[in-house]
């Protein structure tokens, strides 16, 4: 019997679709089930694999909830074809408009372009009074500009990698929850102190899957049935029970979400 039984968590940010779980994403998704995360939140990256995505959401719509937007990495001189693309699906059900934001992390070829899009992307989330749900690396400083000319808005930092001011500085400018995944269980990860510090009521659970596997599954293929284990080292760090961590996060991301 597992210690997380009859607990519910979410898994905000998971990419099911990626081809590192072809032809295994029903085993994923039960496997997921077992460990009790019975929502998972799909995120966006581009027109390579969207379709694939929507596919995958629409084959298990009782358990996967899917995201729209241009994943910055995938920004370039075209973006404006890439979002007229996106436009395409601009009909679905969404829970938010992600992942997009900032990443400088392989270079700031196009940091003109990468800034032009979420700006129109944050336009288009107040459009649609949707979330936004964030990538970010190597870019707080621009990000927190861009939010500027956006105040108000409502959303996650997926994987979040800032510091707790840079969380308290976003809080002011609007409404904002931090993403806590396997990074949290690295030995001397600064995540550790941040999530000490930010109140529960501001974090949700996520996995990445199949990136950033919490230990002791680090060096392997990540995915949603481990957030439990991401859960447990939340609660230790916050000093509170697993039961309250799951409780919480669950009705944070429900809220934040709206399912």
């Amino acid at each position: 019997m597992s210690i997380f039984e009859d607990m519910f968590f979410i898994d905000t940010h998971c990419h099911i679709s990626d081809e590192a779980f072809s032809g295994e994403e029903d085993a994923y998704i039960s496997r997921a089930l077992e460990a009790g995360v019975g929502l998972m939140l799909q995120p966006d990256v581009d027109s390579r694999e969207r379709e694939a995505m929507f596919a995958l959401t629409d084959r298990h719509p009782d358990v996967l909830r899917p995201m729209l937007g241009l994943y910055p990495g995938s920004v370039d001189g075209g973006w404006r074809q890439e979002i007229d693309r996106m436009l395409e699906y601009s009909s679905r059900q969404v829970v938010a408009i992600g992942e997009i934001g900032l990443d400088y992390h392989e270079g700031r070829e196009f940091e003109k372009e990468q800034k032009e899009a979420l700006h129109w992307q944050f336009d288009y989330a107040k459009e649609r009074d949707l979330p936004v749900n964030i990538h970010l690396r190597d870019a707080m400083g621009d990000f927190l500009d861009v939010v500027r000319e956006h105040r108000g808005l409502r959303g996650n930092m997926h994987a979040y990698s800032g510091s707790y001011e840079s969380f308290l500085e976003l809080q002011r400018l609007g409404d904002w929850y931090i993403g806590v995944g396997g990074v949290v269980t690295f030995k001397n990860a600064s995540l550790a102190d941040v999530v000490r510090k930010v109140p529960l009521e501001r974090i949700v659970l996520e996995t990445d899957a199949p990136y950033l596997t919490p230990v002791p599954y680090r060096g392997k293929r990540n995915e949603s049935s481990y957030v439990p284990i991401i859960a447990a080292k939340v609660a230790e760090l916050k000093g509170v029970s697993v039961e309250e961590v799951a409780e919480t996060t669950t009705r944070n991301a429900k809220i934040l979400f709206g399912i």
